[in-house]
């Protein structure tokens, strides 16, 4: 799993998830939001901002 360079909107966390597991990004966008709105969801972006690696 690899972050992309293009189609990502902030860090490519959400492109790289959706791509991974073979979903829609904006599925995985909205997860994010809603996991946001009780305040694990921007923890759980910024580890896996650090963790997944950019693309080549």
């Amino acid at each position: 799993m690899v972050r992309p360079r293009s189609g990502k909107m902030i860090a490519g966390v959400c492109a790289a998830v959706a791509g991974r597991f073979g979903i829609p990004k904006a599925l995985v966008r909205i997860g994010f939001v809603l996991f946001g709105l009780f305040g694990v969801g921007e923890l759980v972006y910024i580890a896996l901002w650090i963790l997944i690696p950019k693309e080549r």
